[in-house]
């Protein structure tokens, strides 16, 4: 069978790879059936973050299960289901803990599609290994299409980590999304609020396409220049420039929750730490815990809450994924449907 892989920036390919199968009593085998691209991978084609030449992609995934093995009870072959972007056992200590982003069970930081080490290859292909099948797969409602909720495999996930937990416990908070890239997550972080209930949702960004995007989502947006006039109980930092993190974090009230969902690879990054002190910030960084958030965001996508599709994907067909990862639409899907 073939796999989509990254052979440089700006240049993907198909490669012939093995069809896999089933080694442990606790895997099973799937068959994607729409694949997003992520925002993590709209930086890997252009060369932003960077991957070793030749690995393969796709992170978000719902399939259809193939086969399972002997030692899996909680899914059967035939059903639906989305597929944890990150390996995580859910019985070492971590897991069991909520931190599948951290399994102790594989190599740190395991993944499908990112170029992590454990070889365990990318969702872009025909049939793909799944090697914790009750602990990574769950069953997708019936009442979710697969391309509309695609963003519940990864990227929702994300930006339910940044507001989700944080306006459970703040019931009525006051968010602010500091928007740019990662563009979706960013977005999807201003959504989330809003469906929870947030009090105000304000999105910051310069570019009017994504702060059209935040408008129909209900958030009121702003460009960076103006001043908001209010301090925020959470602060989502998917801004990406570091000249624009000190003036984000100026808007965080006292004892507010700090997230940062981007990644800043160019070298060290000043804080404000003496303010952040004296107001008692929180600031949170990291690869987020995807696998328990899963049932929290389909439960707003099930209510009619949060709708993945308010940040519309161009979908193409599976055999043109390539064309679909290199494209310049905010944000791209694959199907087989």
């Amino acid at each position: 069978m073939q796999q989509l892989v990254i052979e440089q920036p700006g240049r993907l390919a198909w490669r012939e790879c093995a069809r896999p199968r089933i080694q442990k009593q606790a895997e099973a085998l799937v068959r994607p059936l729409v694949v997003g691209r992520c925002d993590l991978d709209v930086a890997f084609v252009r060369g932003v973050v960077p991957i070793a030449g030749g690995s393969s992609l796709g992170h978000e995934c719902i399939a259809e299960v193939l086969e399972v093995g002997d030692g899996v009870s909680s899914i059967a072959p035939g059903q639906r289901v989305l597929v944890s972007a990150q390996i995580s056992c859910g019985v070492c200590d971590m897991c069991r803990r909520g931190f599948t982003g951290r399994c102790l069970a594989v190599p740190f930081g395991a993944s499908f599609g990112m170029g992590r080490a454990g070889d365990f290859g990318g969702a872009l292909v025909d049939c793909l290994r799944v090697p914790f099948a009750d602990a990574m797969l769950v069953p997708l409602p019936l009442s979710l299409d697969p391309i509309e909720a695609i963003s519940i495999a990864d990227m929702a996930l994300d930006a339910w980590r940044a507001v989700g937990p944080y306006l459970q416990e703040r019931p009525g908070a006051a968010v602010l999304v500091a928007g740019g890239t990662p563009a979706v997550i960013g977005l999807y972080a201003a959504a989330i609020a809003v469906a929870m209930g947030a009090s105000e949702v304000v999105y910051v960004d310069d570019d009017k396409e994504r702060r059209s995007r935040a408008e129909a989502i209900g958030a009121r947006c702003v460009s960076r220049d103006d001043s908001l006039g209010a301090h925020f109980d959470i602060v989502v930092d998917a801004c990406g420039d570091p000249a624009a993190l000190a003036q984000t974090l100026g808007y965080a009230a006292p004892e507010a929750i700090f997230t940062s969902v981007t990644i800043y690879l160019d070298g060290p990054v000043p804080l404000p730490l003496r303010e952040m002190y004296v107001k008692g910030i929180t600031f949170r960084t990291g690869r987020p815990n995807v696998r328990p958030a899963m049932e929290h965001v389909m439960g707003l996508c099930r209510t009619g809450s949060f709708k993945p599709d308010a940040v519309p994907a161009k979908v193409f067909g599976f055999e043109d994924a390539a064309e679909a990862w290199a494209s310049e639409e905010l944000r791209t899907a694959v199907s087989r449907l």
